[in-house]
């Protein structure tokens, strides 16, 4: 008899219940924070119709799931980030995720087998390979699947040259190869639109009804914080989140309503970064669980803000 407790799906046994989630670790995750979150929306968001709900920095999607979860009213979405080979496990997900699963048991099966000293040489075997080799646009999604849930906190950071360059991280059993939630996402992703570029470009993709945009940036550095910072090798200092807040200004003057995250840095002179920049618009302050250090004992909550313009 078959297994009441799962269905065949694409040939896949996979768990029934299974609510969709973000099928890789990102810095910055949102997924300690969604209640937060959900709490800052507009207050009428759910008596909205023809709702389009925008990403422009969709990274690991916590918010994302949430919001295709918690809010049926939302008709159309759209996701977009710069990374490409993010963008394709996205699309894979999408369109196509027996393909993924097919790509990344190989690297699940090899890792298992193999003990910590030897795990550490194949992890970094693997990253040589996806910065060094010519892959496929498909290989190099489950390259970076793979290097994603084994690398040091799930971290993606590039070096000057545009490399991947994240140590291994020492996890006993990580799930490399989650069919349950890969199935999960590809369910309710059909209503998504994925787009891979400048966040500039999902104001061409806007819906004509009621657009929320979440917009969750690289974050400004703390002043005087060594914390991480460098997602690409372009990356987003005072000048990009500058022409972020007249790109919010442009999704104002369109009557969208967005709301945007990022850390509560400081000026020189002390005063709030963000809140001289978004002059304007309405601020809620936050205490979000970051986990980027090394050492346990000096992961702390910081603060961040929260930017609205309603």
């Amino acid at each position: 008899m078959p297994d009441r407790k799962s269905i065949d799906l694409y040939g896949e046994k996979v768990a029934k219940g299974i609510s969709p989630k973000p099928f890789v670790k990102w810095a910055g995750g949102k997924g300690n924070l969604l209640n937060i979150l959900e709490s800052q929306l507009p207050a009428d968001f759910d008596t909205q119709t023809n709702v389009t709900y925008v990403e422009p920095f969709v990274g690991g999607g916590a918010m994302l799931f949430h919001m295709l979860i918690t809010h049926p009213n939302i008709h159309r979405v759209v996701i977009n980030d710069i990374n490409k080979d993010l963008i394709r496990c996205y699309q894979l997900v999408k369109e196509n995720p027996q393909t993924l699963i097919e790509l990344l048991r190989p690297f699940e099966k090899r890792y298992y087998e193999l003990n910590e000293d030897d795990r550490r040489s194949y992890f970094y075997e693997v990253r040589n390979e996806y910065n060094n080799v010519k892959l496929s646009a498909d290989q190099r999604a489950a390259y970076l699947f793979f290097l994603n849930h084994t690398c040091f906190n799930g971290l993606y950071r590039e070096n000057a040259n545009g490399g991947f360059n994240v140590p291994f991280g020492r996890y006993k059993k990580p799930k490399i190869c989650n069919v349950d939630v890969i199935m999960a996402d590809h369910k309710v992703l059909s209503k998504v639109d994925i787009i891979c570029g400048d966040y500039k470009s999902v104001f061409s993709h806007l819906g004509k009804g009621y657009n929320f945009v979440y917009l969750d940036p690289p974050y400004r550095r703390l002043f005087g914080s060594s914390n991480f910072k460098e997602y690409s090798k372009s990356g987003f200092g005072d000048k990009e989140q500058e022409d972020l807040k007249f790109f919010c200004d442009r999704l104002t003057d369109k009557g969208c309503k967005l709301m945007l995250s990022n850390s509560d840095s400081t000026n020189k002179d002390g005063t709030s970064y963000f809140e001289t920049l978004y002059e304007g618009y309405f601020f809620n302050k936050i205490l979000a669980p970051r986990f980027i250090n090394a050492y346990a004992e000096k992961r702390q909550k910081q603060a961040e803000v929260l930017v609205k313009n309603y």
